[in-house]
């Protein structure tokens, strides 16, 4: 309950901050010198219509992230998420059935830290931070390790 509060007030305050029209989220990454972030991810994933209630924008998802994951760890969080799902919590490759922001296979294993886990950003940036920690050690092996496969 001690993480609830903030984790919350960070989440409602990246969406006020961060939420767009519909035709705006659409199109976020249109311009070519969109920043890295708009680069598309290694693995497939497909994406909820535009202006959905479940949709939430990268930079929300992100921002949230940021409040979550410690500073030191965050920037390899980081490559890591943009490369496998691009921040999108929906994210599915089609190939594998992996899903959302971590790419969990089989994706059920993110029930570990709540029943929310299809839908929540929160959910699954703990259930993926815990993953690269206990799997890992930190986020910054994983990415030395995603780094010579391409997959961690």
């Amino acid at each position: 309950m001690r993480y609830f509060i903030p984790t919350l007030a960070a989440a409602a305050c990246a969406l006020f901050l961060f939420a767009a029209p519909a035709h705006a989220v659409a199109t976020d990454c249109a311009a070519p010198d969109a920043p890295p972030i708009c680069a598309t991810p290694s693995s497939s994933w497909k994406t909820q219509p535009a202006g959905s209630v479940l949709s939430m924008p990268r930079a929300a998802v992100k921002a949230v992230a940021m409040t979550l994951v410690p500073p030191h760890h965050f920037w390899a969080f980081d490559n890591i998420i943009t490369r496998e799902s691009g921040w999108n919590v929906f994210a599915v490759n089609p190939e594998s059935g992996a899903y959302g922001l971590g790419q969990a296979l089989p994706p059920e294993k993110m029930g570990t830290h709540g029943a929310d886990w299809p839908f929540n950003p929160v959910t699954q940036i703990r259930w993926t931070y815990d993953y690269m920690n206990k799997r890992y050690g930190s986020p910054i092996a994983a990415w030395d390790f995603w780094q010579a496969h391409h997959w961690y």
